[in-house]
């Protein structure tokens, strides 16, 4: 009997609990965002291209992040808006192409986490907490390779990393969300 519990118990433990190293799959890693536009609606937008690594070992509770972001691929739908953005007056993205986040701190809490580390946007680094409702490890069922994947949220002022234009018609606060899926090294 003693044995079946064993087995029973290894087999309902977290797939992906061993500490192991992924890279971020970039065409099913959706960096987005929101923020007020003039008090009458909410503008949605999102970055097409990111690069990264995390590194998890949810057996011992302890992991990394490590994301670049693309300026460059932002994308709100309409492009005359976009290369604003991307002017000196939002992102600047000719002088700053890159935004980063480096977690210094992660902290599981049943199947979620908390992440906390350095996002820099602009030449400014600012330290920013990531929650994160749970983190997913298991085989992707098409190419049977080891995946894990959580969807992380935060709030954050613009106005903190220096992006400054259009206030306070449009919104300072800005609510970033950054669903991931990286595949074992």
């Amino acid at each position: 009997m003693k044995k079946i519990v064993i087995l029973v118990s290894a087999l309902l433990l977290p797939v992906g609990s061993m500490a192991a190293s992924y890279t971020i799959d970039p065409t099913h890693t959706y960096p987005n965002f929101t923020i007020d536009h003039l008090g009458f609606s909410t503008l949605h937008g999102r970055f097409g291209k990111t690069t990264g690594k995390l590194n998890l070992d949810q057996a011992k509770g302890t992991g990394s992040v490590d994301i670049v972001i693309d300026v460059a691929s932002i994308d709100t739908g309409f492009k005359k808006r976009d290369d604003h953005l991307r002017s000196p007056d939002f992102f600047n993205a000719v002088e700053f192409p890159e935004i980063t986040f480096k977690s210094t701190k992660v902290t599981f809490q049943g199947k979620g986490a908390t992440v906390v580390g350095d996002l820099t946007i602009m030449g400014v680094t600012k330290s920013v907490s990531l929650a994160v409702a749970s983190v997913n490890c298991g085989v992707h069922p098409f190419n049977k390779k080891q995946v894990c994947g959580f969807d992380a949220t935060a709030q954050l002022k613009r106005s903190d990393f220096g992006i400054k234009y259009g206030l306070p018609a449009v919104g300072d606060v800005v609510n970033l969300a950054i669903e991931v899926e990286a595949t074992k090294d």
